[in-house]
């Protein structure tokens, strides 16, 4: 990810050199709006308008790994819960015969250590 920042950076600054070498006068017309102005000004306002693009295009699937990402998480804490309690019962159950009570116990966090208070 970082070369790609890099890349991006240097060609960002190729452009912007680029843009400053040209500074004649260019009228760019779109369908019938005209616009006048520096080369370098309007190869700027073209590159602005390119990133602005991107970024919208890439926002949906940023917002999309977000939630997955956190959804991931809540489910990561779930799952180590989980193993903890089993853990949990494991080494109690070497040294304790078990019974409903002591498992809605450890279900329920109160047990520390393994031991019955």
């Amino acid at each position: 990810m970082i070369i790609l920042f890099i890349f991006g950076l240097i060609i960002g600054a190729v452009a912007v050199i680029f843009a400053l070498q040209n500074i004649d006068i260019i009228t760019v017309t779109f369908f019938s709006w005209h616009m006048t102005g520096s080369l370098a000004l309007i190869l700027l306002l073209t590159i602005a308008s390119g990133v602005i693009v991107t970024a919208l295009l890439l926002l949906p699937g940023s917002i999309k790994n977000y939630f997955k990402y956190k959804a991931l998480e809540k489910e990561n804490k779930r799952l180590e819960e989980e193993l903890r309690k089993q853990k949990e019962l494991t080494v109690f159950a070497k040294i304790t015969p078990i019974d409903a009570e002591v498992v809605s116990k450890i279900d329920h966090g109160s047990l520390d250590d393994g031991r019955v208070n």
